[in-house]
């Protein structure tokens, strides 16, 4: 009978469902820009951006303000081995007279207060931090810095509304301040106000201290609201896209835009109607606290009024709005022992009526539909939230935990219970832990204001570290200086054996000039897989180049065997590649990419210095490479080449984008490793005779700084990367720079914050103990724009830190940043040394000219290229720079200096 009498109050699973869609919908529209002025579920930005770790401690003070009645606290938070929080507490009353005085004479009292909790605990003299939690609808700016809209629970304190209470408490301590030493002649107390904040957040706080998993705050009590930690990216009313914000969400006005117009009864619109607010806070007025009662209260009239209950009679108190509590519903709906239909006769004798048997247990039924249906609401708006959470981690499954207060949930005896059960069914994917809050309100405060401090104060370290590996403009103007005057000593004959800049000549004396024609060979030999290519250069209408090649491996025991087995090997190979092409027998110029240090006398010989990059074949080093390869074809004797040109990738960049670009006179490597060639006034390379014309100058840059010119620029993280590699002190710039190093050097920036307690919550993993983990390709995947932090996450979990939270994620691509920026800054000041070279060897004013690059670094991390431009802008104001991305300059710019040397052969030069 009760149960059809109130079908409208009972909500099946779908209809859950679909109010649950609503919701998330109205979320989407408090969180845009655009819509929120029209939202009715407002998404309040907190300003709370981080949940507790574990490692905040300290003493803090605490304002809780929200009713008749205030507290201050004083809370101790302690992370030594063991969390454990410490709290002293004194309630305060408001007398009737402030909450409907002047605001000044309010928080007058509230400054007095303070001062006598502090004097009571003897800590007068110490400027603690404190947290204000104001329980009030209120627009925040900042964390420390919100502004009350308006009013509620009988406070009407004049010239507050409109007003920043925060800057109104520290104007009240201002005044009592100054009263006070001019009375006694010595200082008063101070304090530093760092958060202001409402119950629902402190709540998810206090939560959070004892489980790292929450990230929702729930109270249903007198009111309802919740708040939860959003993404950054979706807050649109708050500037930066990285991170999150707790949102208070105001839930309680969903539904005042007629969203649940449908769905809400007669008796829901009388309650409205009669209430203080009419058309504000539907969604709180059918579930909280302050209306349940009130609810059953009229169902209870309307059905004794058609004869259902009582008789048919009614009494004044029945008929009195207010008299009949919630904490009766939870009373009745107590189903232990009977008590439940004991209080349902006793409350209604109570309210003047004689129950029957019956009116009790309908009584009773009426306060379970009210309070299921209650329930059952909240879990609908909660399962949207959970959605929003796991859609913004794209999760399978979400686990998360929700800090619950509020005398609804805690007092009823089956509120909580329907609740779980109804959020469970809604949302099947997600793990769901309810943690009950003690003390959200005053200690939530306290702890959002220690995690404030623990922020700021982790922040101010790791800038401080990271600061270190931060270059200003004067460091850099240092770094180009240098880098010229080493250039100085390279080129010079006297002082070119003492130069860590080697300048070595590379006998290649023009760029392509167009008319460049013939069939060509390349060989690539830099690594572990080398190439062979057909290289067709043609001129006239059909201007272009074609490419035809194949990729040979070089197994290990050649790499580290003899050097005859291993140029043996390099000829079998373009033999078979000749075959391969069809065009066995046949012999081309070539020209043989060979990206190891050499010493060259002349184009088509290059004495190898030292083997690198795994390389230790026997009987090659100090060794002709050319002379070599030559070896190996007369022992093959399939067929014969006239190798023209033994160059290195960098020239090979150079001449592969001057084909195309005239102006092209400068070639840049940024990939594994670092260097830099340009053309050079023969003048100056007193290493060959002759003064007329130009010759490319193969750098070798990489060297800069290892004897002591880049010393005050390094950090201990430099010096530990250039310890721990396979040729201590040398390299020094590279190191600074390169893709080999960069992964490292970010790799020992985030030990050392874990170390000291700044990442990861203190706790390494093993993997990234491991030397190499961090490649350099992580550092351009984290600093893609286009890259979530949950996708940073997911790089992190592969190195083995699997509890990384979204601020680990930040701090990460912060460290990447840091790391990357320098290395982009670095080589544009070498860079910058280069052009301003060129231009000073011309005695020009102004220089156009044109780089060729090449290189994964360059080419891959999203933001290298645009620091080194804006470097080299502004450290060569004077040089016009374009930088051109070269397709293939180890293969095509070898195969294209052999086509310039037969043309310049061919032409008697």
């Amino acid at each position: 009978m009760v149960d059809r009498y109130l079908y409208h109050l009972r909500l099946p699973e779908e209809t859950l469902m679909d109010v649950s869609k609503r919701f998330r919908q109205e979320m989407d529209r408090g969180l845009g820009r655009d819509t929120n002025p029209t939202a009715a579920v407002k998404m309040l930005p907190t300003f709370v951006r981080s949940t507790p770790d574990g490692t905040e401690s300290g003493d803090f003070l605490a304002l809780d303000l929200g009713g008749t009645n205030f507290r201050v606290l004083l809370v101790k938070v302690s992370a030594n081995g063991k969390q454990r929080v410490e709290m002293e507490n004194q309630i305060y009353a408001i007398p009737e007279s402030l909450m409907r005085g002047s605001g000044t004479e309010l928080f007058d009292h509230i400054a007095e207060c303070l001062a006598n909790f502090l004097e009571k605990l003897g800590i007068k003299d110490k400027k603690l931090p404190l947290g204000f939690t104001f329980s009030f609808p209120c627009q925040q700016t900042k964390l420390d810095e919100s502004i009350l809209v308006s009013w509620t629970k009988g406070f009407k304190s004049s010239g507050v509304e409109g007003q920043d209470v925060v800057s109104l408490l520290r104007n009240a301590i201002r005044r009592r301040r100054r009263e006070w030493e001019v009375r006694y002649q010595m200082q008063d107390f101070d304090i530093d106000i760092v958060a202001v904040i409402n119950d629902t957040v402190g709540t998810m706080m206090t939560c959070g201290y004892d489980d790292h998993h929450c990230e929702i705050g729930l109270i249903v009590g007198t009111g309802t609201n919740a708040c939860y930690m959003e993404e950054m990216r979706h807050l649109e009313l708050v500037e930066g896209d990285e991170g999150r914000m707790c949102v208070n969400m105001e839930w309680g006005a969903f539904g005042d835009d007629g969203a649940l117009d449908d769905l809400r009864t007669d008796f829901d619109r009388e309650i409205d109607a009669g209430s203080l607010n009419p058309g504000k806070q539907l969604f709180e007025k059918m579930i909280s606290g302050m209306y349940m009662g009130e609810l059953v209260r009229l169902i209870l009239v309307k059905m004794a009024r058609e004869g259902i209950v009582f008789q048919g009679h009614t009494t004044p108190d029945l008929l009195a709005t207010g008299h009949f509590q919630t904490s009766f519903v939870s009373a009745i709906e107590n189903e232990k022992d009977n008590e439940g239909l004991l209080s349902a006769e006793r409350i209604l004798k109570d309210l003047g009526l004689n129950p029957s048997p019956e009116d009790c247990v309908t009584t009773q039924r009426v306060c379970q539909i009210v309070s299921t249906r209650a329930a059952h609401l909240c879990a609908a708006s909660l399962a949207a939230v959970l959605r929003q959470i796991r859609d913004n981690k794209a999760a399978e499954r979400l686990r998360t935990t929700i800090g619950v207060d509020g005398s609804v949930y805690k007092n009823h005896p089956q509120f909580a219970r329907r609740l779980h059960k109804m959020v469970r069914r809604l949302v099947p994917d997600c793990d769901v832990r309810f943690l009950r809050s003690e003390d959200g309100s005053g200690k939530g405060a306290a702890m959002v204001t220690a995690v404030a401090y623990r922020l700021a104060k982790q922040q101010a370290e790791r800038q401080s570290i990271l600061d270190t590996l931060r270059l200003g403009r004067e460091q850099l103007v240092a770094v180009k200086r240098r880098l010229l005057e080493e250039m100085t000593r390279g080129l010079a004959r006297e002082t070119h054996s003492s130069a860590a800049v080697k300048m070595l000549p590379t006998y290649v004396r023009s760029t392509p000039d167009g008319t460049e024609r013939g069939d060509f060979l390349a060989l690539d030999l830099g690594g572990t897989n080398f190439r062979v290519l057909l290289v067709r250069v043609r001129q006239g209408r059909r201007r272009g180049v074609e490419m035809h090649n194949k990729i040979y491996a070089i197994p290990q025991d050649l790499m580290q065997g003899t050097g005859e087995e291993l140029f043996d090997h390099i000829v079998h190979c373009i033999a078979d590649f000749l075959e391969y092409m069809g065009m066995r027998g046949v012999s081309l110029p070539l020209g043989f990419t060979f990206s190891f240090p050499c010493h060259q006398t002349r184009l088509n010989q290059g004495i190898l210095l030292k083997w690198t990059k795994g390389f230790r074949a026997s009987g090659c080093e100090g060794e002709d490479v050319v002379t070599l390869l030559k070896d190996a074809i007369h022992r093959h004797e399939e067929f014969d080449l006239d190798v023209v040109a033994v160059v290195n990738d960098t020239v090979g960049t150079m001449m592969t984008c001057g084909y195309d670009d005239p102006r092209c006179e400068v070639g840049l490597i940024v990939g594994t490793g670092t260097n830099a060639c340009y053309m050079e006034e023969m003048r100056n390379v007193e290493l060959v005779e002759g003064n007329a014309g130009l010759m490319c100058i193969n750098m070798e840059w990489g060297a800069f700084g290892d004897q002591g010119e880049l010393d005050e620029f390094c950090t201990e993280f430099d010096r530990l990367v250039d310890e721990r590699s396979s040729n201590p002190g040398k390299q020094r710039y590279e190191k600074m720079i390169s893709g080999m190093y960069l992964g490292e050097i970010v790799r020992n920036v985030l030990l050392d914050f874990t170390a000291k307690g700044l990442l990861f919550r203190g706790k390494l993993s093993e993997r990234l103990k491991t030397r190499g983990i961090f490649e350099t390709k992580f550092l351009s995947q984290i600093e893609s724009d286009r890259l979530a932090l949950r996708q940073v996450r997911t790089i992190l979990q592969h190195l083995g830190l699997t509890s990384s939270t979204c601020e680990d994620s930040i701090l990460v691509k912060e460290v990447c940043s840091v790391v990357s920026r320098r290395a982009a800054q670095l080589c544009g000041a070498g860079l910058a040394a280069v052009v301003d070279k060129i231009r000073q060897n011309r005695n020009l004013n102004h220089l156009q000219v044109t780089v060729g690059v090449d290189g994964t670094l360059y080419k891959l991390h999203p933001h290298f290229s645009t620091v080194l431009r804006e470097t080299l802008r502004d450290l060569a104001p004077q040089c016009e720079v374009t930088l051109v991305q070269s397709e293939d300059g180890s293969g095509k710019g070898a195969a294209l200096i052999t086509a310039v040397a037969c043309r310049l052969r061919e032409a008697g030069l």
